[in-house]
């Protein structure tokens, strides 16, 4: 007896389980697939950027447009490009398009939900010059106290070979005993081999300090005839210890001898000294994706 009344309660409780599963399936509602043809984008407009591609176009109002698909050859890596924008998405940015290929060919074709294509649309556009990139690196030259020379050494201190000693405590001086001579002073550098693009940098004397306000910066292959790169008339340190880093010169060969020639100190004194100096051989590599 017992038996049987489960049995009769487990077919009741399935069958209703099986009316409330029913009743929940009815309940569903699928959206039927649209097989229509969706409306195309429009008024598909270009932008050029340097190595880029923007395009932009106006959404169609039809419920049926799900997606558009923009196709384009890509003449760098020689391959069909197939790129896909939401219907939400009304722009799209084409990267590393170059100016030197000419006119690029977009074929826009917007989709339905059923994938059921529109007819295509072709419009052309340019791009602007890819920007060049450049790589600076710097090395240090390796100078010797026989490679420095000056106008104007001061007989009893400062030698001149204290400038690549590496020693910020000891110092170079041009001469402020008798007879002092008026500027310019200069510091000479003797390359051993040439070089072109440079920089320079050095560091004032730690105390009793008198550094140029005005200085030549000159290079020669000779070391009669200067070519005067530039006057450094702003931007030189006063302070003790203080130190100063050039701009990068790039002259237009290469040269063998440097100049580094005061015109005036701070002060208006007719010496100045210095606690370190060094140049910089500079390479540069410029990479123009356009050529």
């Amino acid at each position: 007896m017992k038996k049987t009344l489960i049995y009769t309660l487990g077919f009741a409780a399935l069958s209703l389980g099986l009316a409330s599963c029913e009743e929940d399936y009815q309940a569903i509602e699928y959206p039927e697939v649209v097989n229509s043809i969706p409306a195309p984008v429009s008024n598909i407009e270009s932008t050029s950027l340097p190595g880029q591609i923007a395009l932009n176009w106006d959404l169609p109002e039809s419920t049926d447009y799900y997606y558009v698909q923009v196709s384009y050859f890509d003449h760098l890596t020689e391959k069909e490009v197939v790129r896909v924008a939401s219907s939400y998405a009304d722009s799209m940015l084409i990267d590393n398009t170059r100016a030197k290929f000419g006119e690029y060919e977009f074929r826009f074709q917007s989709f339905s939900l059923a994938n059921v294509g529109s007819e295509v649309t072709t419009v052309k556009a340019l791009s602007d010059k890819a920007p060049a990139t450049v790589t600076i690196s710097s090395s240090k030259l390796n100078l010797t106290a026989d490679q420095l020379s000056t106008n104007n050494q001061e007989p009893s201190e400062g030698p001149i070979a204290n400038l690549v000693d590496g020693d910020a405590g000891s110092f170079f001086h041009t001469r402020w005993s008798s007879p002092q001579i008026p500027m310019p002073q200069y510091i000479q550098v003797d390359l051993a081999e040439p070089i072109q693009a440079f920089q320079f940098y050095f560091q004032n004397r730690a105390w009793s300090q008198v550094g140029a306000q005005i200085a030549e910066v000159q290079i020669s292959n000779d070391a009669e005839n200067w070519e005067t790169l530039t006057t450094i008339e702003g931007g030189l340190p006063s302070g003790g210890g203080a130190e100063y880093t050039s701009d990068i010169f790039e002259p237009e060969s290469p040269f063998s001898f440097f100049r580094y020639n005061v015109v005036q100190t701070h002060g208006s004194k007719n010496y100045f000294n210095m606690a370190e100096f060094a140049l910089f051989d500079v390479d540069i590599q410029t990479y123009d994706p356009e050529l």
